[in-house]
């Protein structure tokens, strides 16, 4: 009875990634009814927004993952979402193989539709997949679109005629395969942020490149070559699609050194100092480097977009025509994101925004900053998410990966490695040392009684004064709207009730914040120690975020 009742009796809903879920039977799980369902509701919606809907089209990518028990795919969800469109006649833009996750809100934007799906559950697990919704501006949808398609889905549950016929994507004529269009143009746009093409083709410099058994192999390669390198060393056991993920525990090439085993062997063998590793949709990017003892570094995604941000600018700085503004000139991350593009904006003159975590309120912020006539050079979300220059208004993992490979050759050219250059970054803006990690609980009721602890801390309506000896100065609970460091007592970033996050100033300068992740059952905190760029002590800087972080896990903890 009671998995009945939690297959049956919930539906799947928005997350920071669209739905998500594991494979299988039930109204809460990813399975061919539940994506004809959302599709249903997403063309209810979609007829109602767009007058042109029937003439400008819809876009559908997919990836390589794939069930053999529920006999379900990403492709079979894709053919099935392009039939219910194709069936209401409706032009779709189906692509005739798996894509990178960032072709489809490419696409939405070259080819002027009104929306995109890609079925991707990125680097989750193996047993589960999703549903990403990308809205016309190329952005993932953010609230109200979101509410209202949950809406029009709960209107429109039985499938309409013509919606389970997956054969109309190979006789529709209202199918088009965009594949070489969006290919093309993406590679050629590509060399927009391609600063140094002579020294990318004279280096001797060699990298390896895994692509985690999913999409990213073909479009890496093409990348470096648009950007006239010789082509990444590819992980042979890792090239190809496969659904199993078979040679990684997990398919996330954020959890380090672990899961890039077979890469960093590779390199070694081929003497290649740096290694680029894409998640199976390829839109996120983990880089390692040997170090002269030989050992290997794996950056973290906060080091990563230091590295980036300090790139972006110096090459929109060498590059910019005399009379541009870089008071025009804008980077941005999310809240949980380290605050290292804060200084380096600080420094040089620039903009910098914060958003809510999830990169679908960095596209919709950029987009928004973009048709205002400003310039958006570089954001970043902390869990390895990159987006560098806007033609693709999402995390892009081969972009990303041709970019730190440019860096990184120019770099050599000056005889410094990324991780010497990282020690420069936080020397002229300001060390910056952070802890990320998480705790997995399967069992929501738990979580909430967690969050529900942390408000409701030694009286009704209170929060931790304390923090082991550490003083807690601000907290801000973006669940409930409060900021104590504002005069009105209310968040300033938008109030999101759907997920937990509560966000604890230290009076040391640390900053921590608790938040549930909205892909993965997972409990995420983030810690960060700033320095100003005066402060050379990095040791004690260290320590004292340590000792915090530690003791946020145990205040954490005690409310379990």
């Amino acid at each position: 009875h009671k998995e009945l009742r939690d297959r049956l009796c919930c539906r799947l809903t928005f997350g920071t990634a669209g739905l998500r879920s594991a494979m299988g039977a039930g109204f809460c799980y990813i399975n061919d009814l539940t994506v004809i369902q959302s599709t249903q509701g997403i063309y209810k919606y979609l007829e109602r927004s767009f007058s042109d809907f029937k003439q400008r089209g819809f876009v559908v990518g997919y990836d390589t993952r794939g069930q053999v028990t529920s006999n379900c795919s990403s492709k079979k969800l894709a053919k099935l979402t392009a039939a219910v469109l194709l069936a209401k006649d409706v032009p779709v833009y189906f692509f005739s193989t798996y894509v990178p996750t960032p072709f489809v809100p490419y696409a939405v934007q070259q080819l002027k539709a009104v929306a995109g799906v890609m079925i991707t559950a990125s680097h989750n697990r193996k047993e589960d997949n999703g549903y990403k919704v990308y809205w016309e501006n190329g952005a993932q949808i953010t609230s109200p679109h979101d509410k209202e398609i949950i809406k029009c889905i709960e209107e429109c549950v039985e499938p309409w005629n013509g919606s389970w016929n997956d054969n109309l994507v190979d006789t529709s004529p209202l199918r088009q395969d965009p594949l070489k269009k969006i290919c093309d143009c993406y590679m050629e746009d590509l060399k927009k942020i391609c600063y140094h093409r002579e020294l990318n083709m004279q280096t001797n410099l060699k990298f390896v490149h895994t692509s985690f058994h999913g999409v990213g192999h073909d479009y890496v390669q093409l990348a470096f070559k648009a950007f006239g390198f010789q082509p990444p060393i590819p992980v042979p056991e890792q090239k190809d699609p496969d659904p199993d993920f078979s040679t990684v525990k997990c398919p996330n090439p954020e959890e380090g050194e672990s899961v890039l085993e077979l890469s960093l062997r590779l390199a070694e063998k081929e003497s290649a100092k740096v290694v680029v590793a894409t998640d199976p949709d390829a839109d996120r990017l983990a880089v390692a480097e040997q170090q002269e003892n030989g050992c290997w570094k794996v950056f973290t995604g906060n080091e990563l977009a230091a590295l980036f941000g300090w790139w972006m600018f110096s090459c929109w700085k060498e590059n910019c025509s005399k009379d541009a503004d870089v008071k025009n000139v804008y980077m941005l991350a999310t809240t949980v994101s380290s605050k290292i593009l804060r200084a380096i904006a600080l420094k040089e003159g620039f903009h910098f925004e914060e958003t809510l975590p999830g990169f679908k309120w960095i596209g919709s912020r950029v987009k928004d900053l973009l048709d205002n006539g400003k310039e958006v050079l570089f954001a970043f979300e902390e869990s390895i998410g990159f987006m560098c220059g806007t033609s693709v208004l999402d995390k892009d993992g081969v972009s990303a990966a041709v970019v730190i490979a440019e860096m990184a050759a120019y770099l050599e050219s000056k005889n410094l490695s990324l991780a010497q250059k990282l020690i420069e970054v936080y020397e002229t803006y300001g060390y910056h040392i952070s802890k990320t990690s998480y705790f997995l609980c399967y069992d929501p009721p738990t979580i909430k009684r967690i969050f529900e602890k942390l408000r409701n801390f030694d009286a009704p309506q209170s929060y931790p004064k304390f923090c082991g000896i550490y003083n807690i100065l601000h907290v801000r609970d973006v669940t409930t709207g409060y900021d104590s460091s504002q005069p009105n007592k209310k968040s300033v970033l938008p109030v999101s009730k759907s997920s937990q996050m509560i966000t604890f100033t230290f009076q040391n300068g640390c900053v921590a914040t608790l938040r549930t992740s909205g892909t993965e059952p997972k409990i995420k905190y983030y810690a960060e120690m700033c320095a100003l760029p005066e402060q050379r002590s990095v040791a004690g800087l260290h320590d004292e975020h340590i000792f915090v972080s530690d003791q946020n896990m145990q205040l954490q903890a005690g409310s379990g």
